[in-house]
């Protein structure tokens, strides 16, 4: 595991980074229900459930974003598109209150809707809250060439401005409605070519074969999905290494596969690989948002000069972290990954 200096080194340089996150801002909106206050409606006869706070936080993208706040990370400049509803406006107002979030590139456009993920939860005097069933609101129909257009010019001015790192998040389980549209995706290329040397990790819920060779980082589920029929599994430790070292060899991108509680594994265009565990989890968990921290904090490590295996073991105390946050979207906090750290190197 890391030293703690290595460590203090890390956090440190992440204090003077600028970072892009490009990809789809939600929100999400929290509906705490308390159901011992629960009344029948005099209109349709059905219960009805009383929301007693509702806490409104950046999702998908803006989860990155929050990790990146936590990390201390000087400019984070957001990518992306909101709509002219309340939920874009809640959005707004919520990136905008965090320290060194500019929003000059988030665009607000009549032609989508805010992606909103609606969570409510259940509250008792016993217990941490419990999501129910969530309601969404996407867009359904491909993104308009003009709004795709507004998010890649965005990215080419401000990685021509020298940024230390980029972030691709597609939140979209359909290609195409939301922000990482294939034309999109030209722009990266593009980046790319001008910027070879600069540290872009992509993450994306409808597969990441589309893009181009940056560092695609994914589940195991996910990894399994890219084999593709023939191409075996990921369903042990073994299996997923030599699956991410043959993928990161044929394709020449690094890989970060997450593997829940077991852990991470990167892999090198090389064909190396690397793995690191999990430490223990203790009491009950939510790993709602652990993913997001892992993706931050790993661009964040190979952004400051760390290796493969540097990042994986600062993104692993970053999941620790997060899992042990309920009922919320969490973040993972230098000091509480260094309190992480310590048990091991103590």
């Amino acid at each position: 595991m890391l030293s703690l200096t290595r460590f203090e080194e890390f956090v440190a340089t992440f204090r003077q980074m600028r970072i892009v996150v490009v990809g789809d801002f939600c929100l999400d909106r929290y509906l705490e229900i308390d159901f011992r206050r629960q009344e029948i409606s005099q209109e349709t006869g059905l219960p009805v459930w009383n929301v007693v706070q509702v806490r409104p936080q950046p999702g998908g993208c803006g989860t990155i974003v929050n990790n990146l706040v936590a990390l201390g990370v000087r400019e984070i400049h957001p990518v992306g598109f909101f709509g002219f509803d309340g939920e874009g406006w809640e959005l707004h107002d919520q990136l905008s209150k965090m320290p060194g979030v500019q929003l000059d590139h988030f665009h607000q456009t009549a032609a989508r809707r805010t992606f909103t993920y609606t969570k409510p939860m259940s509250v008792t005097a016993m217990g941490p809250p419990q999501e129910l069933n969530r309601i969404d609101i996407k867009n359904w129909t491909p993104t308009p060439s003009e709004v795709s257009r507004l998010t890649g010019t965005s990215l080419r001015s401000l990685v021509q401005r020298s940024v230390d790192g980029v972030i691709v998040l597609d939140q979209c389980d359909t290609p195409n409605v939301g922000v990482v549209t294939d034309e999109l995706l030209i722009d990266l290329q593009h980046v790319l070519a001008d910027s070879p040397e600069l540290v872009v990790v992509a993450d994306s819920r409808s597969g990441l074969r589309r893009f181009p060779p940056v560092t695609w980082k994914m589940n195991r589920n996910e990894l399994q999905n890219l084999l593709g029929e023939g191409g075996g599994t990921a369903s042990d430790l073994a299996t997923t290494r030599t699956a991410a070292a043959n993928l990161a060899q044929r394709n020449k991108l690094d890989v970060c596969v997450t593997m829940a509680e077991l852990g991470i594994v990167a892999a090198s265009r090389s064909g190396d690989s690397w793995y690191v565990p999990s430490p223990p989890v203790e009491g009950p968990i939510d790993v709602v948002g652990a993913g997001d921290a892992v993706t931050a904090t790993f661009t964040l490590t190979r952004a400051a000069g760390g290796n493969l295996e540097e990042a994986i073991q600062m993104a692993v105390l970053a999941g620790h972290v997060v899992v042990h946050q309920l009922g919320t979207t969490g973040t993972a906090q230098p000091a509480l990954m260094k309190s992480v750290l310590q048990s091991y190197v103590t």
